[in-house]
């Protein structure tokens, strides 16, 4: 029996002027928008709706601008009886995830993922950090490169996101170093990714010790279905796994493919992205063809969505 899965994305997603339309037409949009603007103690919906591009991509402001977003429209599909059975989120986006699942109170997730973008930004000074996506390689060649570039400064794979496309991370030398490398064993492109941060790299363990520290002060419960865990690429429903498992995804690779081969293995035949962009969509397709995805993030695509899963 085919399952649905809700998907969620992370950072790099974003855009201003995201979820303004589902404000200005869905009270609960509206509601949402104003419990994290009253929880953050500033106006987040000001910052998503008309602050300038880089207020949003600060990384303590994207981090629950993205997760407002893709909670509010996981609440729409699920009004409308669209329900997941599965579910899943790169990076931020499990904590998305394990709010739609209701093992974390919307409120508290917002906290946290404001306060996680915090730690990560100070866990590396700016400047001294750096991504990068490779195009075209295999993940053994790309863990290897990394290791040798490592002489340089740390570096390694830290997003395995789809067959032919991984990001590493680490010290601007290491990862300039390896990217060198990839280049001459012929990766067919590498981009350097406009991040403040080397998120998910072992440099993170500054800010997964003060992660775990502000989860100790949140009720995490047993998410009411199974959740892909980035650390483990495997699904998990109890709530003591989720709390570890999101300590660890501050400073360990995501396994993306697996997160989404495990949801597959669950029988999740169709996925719903809910939240800004189609990024996981569009790794799906490269992850399985079979996959059938829909990517939800105005009224627009709601409608559309709705539309073929109802029709």
């Amino acid at each position: 029996m085919s399952k649905l899965a809700f998907i969620f994305p992370g950072q790099g997603a974003q855009s201003v002027g995201m979820g303004k339309d589902l404000y200005e037409n869905f009270s609960v949009a509206k509601n949402l928008f104003d419990e994290a603007d009253d929880a953050l103690g500033y106006s987040i919906k000001k910052i998503c709706f008309e602050g300038s591009e880089d207020d949003l991509k600060l990384t303590a402001n994207t981090q629950p601008a993205i997760l407002i977003v893709s909670g509010i429209i996981a609440e729409l599909l699920k009004a409308e009886g669209i329900t997941p059975e599965v579910a899943g989120g790169h990076s931020l986006g499990e904590y998305s995830a394990l709010v739609a699942a209701d093992s974390i109170k919307f409120r508290d997730a917002v906290v946290l993922v404001h306060k996680r973008g915090q730690f990560m930004q100070e866990a590396v000074p700016v400047g001294e950090g750096s991504m990068a996506a490779i195009i075209g390689l295999d993940d053994a060649t790309i863990i290897d490169a990394c290791e040798k570039a490592s002489s340089e400064g740390e570096v390694q794979a830290v997003n395995f996101n789809c067959p032919g496309q991984t990001v590493i991370a680490g010290k601007v030398k290491g990862v300039e170093a390896a990217v060198e490398i990839l280049k001459s064993l012929g990766a067919k492109k590498s981009v350097i990714l406009p991040v403040s941060a080397p998120f998910h790299s072992t440099l993170m363990k500054p800010a997964a010790i003060k992660l775990s520290a502000e989860l100790d002060k949140v009720e995490i419960l047993d998410a009411a279905f199974p959740i892909a865990a980035n650390f483990t690429g495997t699904l998990e429903n109890s709530a003591a796994d989720i709390k570890s498992n999101l300590v660890s995804q501050a400073d360990n690779p995501v396994k993306w493919i697996d997160c989404v081969k495990s949801m597959q293995n669950f029988s999740a035949e169709i996925f719903i992205e809910c939240g800004p962009g189609k990024t996981l969509s569009n790794f799906n397709k490269r992850i399985d063809k079979k996959i059938k995805s829909f990517n939800v993030e105005n009224i627009d695509t709601l409608q559309k969505t709705l539309d073929a899963l109802k029709g």
